[in-house]
């Protein structure tokens, strides 16, 4: 049985000709658009900077003319996601972006975005593959994409498990802040239960981990490798793994780590699906 993803069409009957010819003659074509161009512009100066911004720093930090963006200053205020000091004048953010960061939770985002990079994984390396996020104390599964192949793997979506028992919940614990990190792994049962040795053990391989991206290792609850990769940006708050069982005697039997990264490729497309930059390279194969 294979599993199917659902895919948006469009109904080239209601879009009109010279539209159509566009498409078909260049898929690539992008569009420059200045007034947003500007307007964007602005707001990630703003967000970047330390401190409220004149219009004369904006226009020398942005290699503009104030009369440039003096309208585009009006109107982004006007529309609330700018203000102004009241005795500088100068500009800030208002939290209206982040208001609509906030209208839709990271989970409805994170499945959006990993909808098509997951089922595209799966048809590419032919096993099954599965996202996660950590929510309190417990890993858990929240999407999945199965294998094309008539014998596979299968993670169930809903899942709960203790993190630390697995590749994805390691992936996700070394990718907490230190301070997050620490009161997670005070409060882990499974951490609590460890030798000295194998605590520092783990904190070793949490900060390797960290490095890399990814994590290869025995899996704890059957036979065979598991592996995850990290998608997301912790910077942003927006954290998940994305991990992939490997079934013993399939065909990619012996070269799991050379898929790798073409998993972290999968996982860096889910990033940037959710608008955020990647914060880890690819692991090296053959490792």
């Amino acid at each position: 049985m294979q599993a199917t993803a659902p895919f948006e069409t469009v109904d080239h009957n209601a879009l009109p000709h010279a539209t159509l010819g566009a498409m078909k003659t260049n898929k690539e074509t992008r569009y420059f658009v200045p007034a947003l161009e500007k307007g964007l512009d602005i707001l990630e100066a703003l967000a970047s900077a330390q401190m409220p911004q004149s219009l004369t720093d904006l226009a020398r930090n942005l290699q503009r003319t104030p009369s440039e963006l003096f309208r585009m200053l009006d109107a982004l205020e006007r529309r609330a996601y700018i203000s102004r000091e009241p005795v500088s004048e100068a500009y800030h953010l208002t939290l209206k972006l982040f208001e609509l960061a906030h209208t839709h939770s990271p989970v409805d985002q994170l499945l959006k975005a990993a909808l098509i990079p997951m089922y595209e994984l799966a048809e590419a390396i032919r096993e099954s593959c599965h996202l996660c996020v950590l929510n309190g104390s417990m890993l858990v599964v929240i999407a999945q994409a199965e294998s094309p192949e008539p014998v596979r793997l299968s993670v169930e979506v809903g899942d709960r498990v203790p993190p630390l028992r697995t590749a994805s919940g390691r992936v996700l614990t070394a990718f907490l802040q230190p301070a997050a990190q620490k009161y997670f792994l005070a409060g882990d049962p499974t951490y609590k239960a460890m030798r000295r040795t194998e605590r520092v053990a783990l904190v070793t391989e949490l900060h390797r981990i960290r490095q890399e991206g990814y994590l290869l290792a025995t899996s704890t609850r059957r036979t065979g490798l598991d592996a995850s990769c990290f998608v997301g940006n912790p910077e942003m708050g927006i954290v998940a793994a994305l991990g992939v069982p490997f079934l013993p005697g399939s065909a990619n039997d012996g070269k799991e780590r050379k898929l790798i990264p073409t998993i972290q490729s999968y996982a860096e497309q889910i990033t940037r699906a959710l608008g955020l930059t990647p914060t880890v390279t690819k692991g090296p194969a053959g490792r």
